[in-house]
């Protein structure tokens, strides 16, 4: 690795001020779910235009608690993408429930609303479709055959808090949502972050009823409702519920991140829009696709190499230089995990993108000077200059 430079390829936005609120939570002594947990889902909603928000311990807890509001079970399928974290089918999977693998669009690198008509069947439960790397899916799209057979929508979400799409003449975030529910990560490398958390975000009251019931073990009253109450509260446990629960620690340190969101996703849209400028004229290389229905956060950047371009090799002589890189997420039918029994369907577009795509650093700290610094070494690599 060059000594000289050093190019990171993620880093979250942190500061005195989230230091300061984990601060004052840790002396108050309420340092569990509580008022701060409440603060930021009001927060977290207004932010994106939600009527409800709950939050949770991860996404991949948003996306299981998601599927069982919407009535997934054992048996069932759920129409979802392979080029995903394995967050998504594994989420499907914990209900006994069936991940059905349809194609994506190379550009946007998102599900093909034109593949969802086929992969229906009897016993379809849902559609998880993935707006990956906080590029929208065309809603509009799978809404609408969605639609047709009475089937919800559940968004991944996990990267695209403060991605905004168009939907019947009008631009919302995603988190309003546009389907039954949105879930979101705060992992560190996603656009905010508490360290790690989730949230989902729905118009359903009975579906933040259910959510915000489960995520407590199922307990009939929440801890802050009974030690908030004059009167003596006797807890019930009427069903299985989880322990994903948000702490008041990381609720603190994300009110102070949704407070930089518009900075935050500003920053970001710029240095796509400089990466997008910069790279076009290299041959071969495949540069992702911003619709006219969608804004994307680009919460990571991903370039296609050109065909036969090793992709591993370039990452080795990224880093010499100085340059994280990262596969910017997994094919997941290839792991074996997801892999018995094999995808219904062809996926060759999901595979092509699979092996030629490569992360490129970007974080709203980074300075221009790097990027062009990046665009500049990956040029000489795939043009030998």
């Amino acid at each position: 690795m060059s000594e000289s430079r050093f190019v990171q390829f993620s880093k979250p936005m942190l500061g005195t001020e989230e230091a300061q609120a984990a601060y004052d939570t840790v002396m108050s002594g309420w340092v569990t779910q509580g008022p701060r947990v409440a603060g930021f889902e009001a927060d977290f909603a207004a932010a994106v235009g939600a009527s409800h928000c709950a939050a949770v311990s991860n996404c991949t807890t948003a996306l299981h608690l998601a599927l069982q509001a919407a009535g997934v079970g054992p048996g069932d399928e759920v129409i979802t993408v392979s080029y995903t974290f394995l967050a998504t089918p594994n989420s499907i999977c914990y209900l006994g429930a069936v991940p059905v693998f349809i194609d994506i669009e190379s550009g946007t690198r998102n599900m093909d609303p034109a593949l969802i008509e086929a992969a229906i069947t009897p016993r379809t439960k849902a559609i998880m479709c993935v707006h990956q790397f906080g590029m929208p899916c065309d809603m509009t799209g799978i809404l609408a055959v969605a639609g047709r057979h009475g089937i919800p929508v559940i968004e991944d979400a996990a990267c695209a808090i403060g991605s905004e799409v168009l939907v019947d003449g009008v631009w919302g975030r995603i988190g309003r949502p546009h389907g039954l529910a949105a879930c979101f990560s705060l992992h560190p490398r996603k656009v905010l972050t508490s360290g790690d958390g989730g949230t989902i975000t729905t118009n359903d009251p009975e579906l933040d009823r259910k959510v915000r019931m489960w995520r407590q073990h199922a307990m009939s009253v929440s801890d802050l409702a009974r030690n908030s109450s004059s009167q003596v509260m006797i807890e019930t446990f009427d069903e299985i519920g989880y322990n994903y629960r948000m702490t008041d620690i990381q609720a603190a340190v994300a009110r102070e991140q949704v407070k930089r969101l518009d900075g935050i996703v500003a920053e970001r849209r710029r240095l796509g829009r400089l990466y997008l400028d910069r790279l076009a004229d290299i041959p071969g290389l495949g540069l992702p696709v911003e619709p006219a229905y969608a804004r994307s956060t680009w919460q990571t950047f991903g370039v296609l190499l050109p065909a036969g371009v090793d992709r591993t090799a370039t990452m080795q002589v990224m880093l010499d230089a100085g340059i994280q890189t990262r596969r910017p997420t997994f094919c997941c039918h290839l792991e074996k995990a997801h892999a018995a029994p094999p995808p219904r369907f062809a996926l060759p577009v999901t595979e092509e993108v699979y092996r030629r795509n490569l992360g490129l650093p970007l974080h709203p700290q980074m300075p221009d000077a790097d990027l062009e610094y990046v665009v500049a070494t990956l040029r000489r690599i795939l043009q030998g200059v």
